[in-house]
């Protein structure tokens, strides 16, 4: 049990940046295609974050031509390259999913002064 412990701890990232729920956030997955990859963008809000240790998972949603578009991360997967902070958000609730029945500027988060 020690080893499968030890095994996990190596594989966490020893630095992800501080973010809540609520906040925008934008993270570089790499893609793989074929035997090349790139790096690609996703920017959203944080409406969920899920687990601990290696299996945690934080989920972002955002608007992409008209149509909700959400995507689950795994924190310290290899894949997901870089997380930057975008704004901060001002929240009372641990999950956001009343978002996923909004439209529009109702939407949106308030930003934290």
């Amino acid at each position: 049990m020690d080893a499968l412990k030890t095994m996990s701890d190596a594989c966490l990232k020893e630095s992800t940046p501080e973010f809540n729920i609520g906040d925008t956030v934008r993270v570089e997955v790499r893609i793989r295609e074929g035997n090349r990859s790139r790096l690609q963008a996703f920017e959203g809000t944080v409406i969920a974050k899920k687990g601990s240790g290696i299996s945690e998972t934080f989920t972002l949603r955002r608007i992409s031509y008209g149509v909700g578009v959400e995507r689950v991360f795994p924190l310290h997967s290899p894949n997901v390259d870089s997380l930057k902070v975008v704004r901060r958000g001002k929240v009372r609730r641990s999950k956001l999913y009343y978002l996923r029945d909004r439209v529009g500027k109702a939407a949106k988060v308030k930003e934290a002064l």
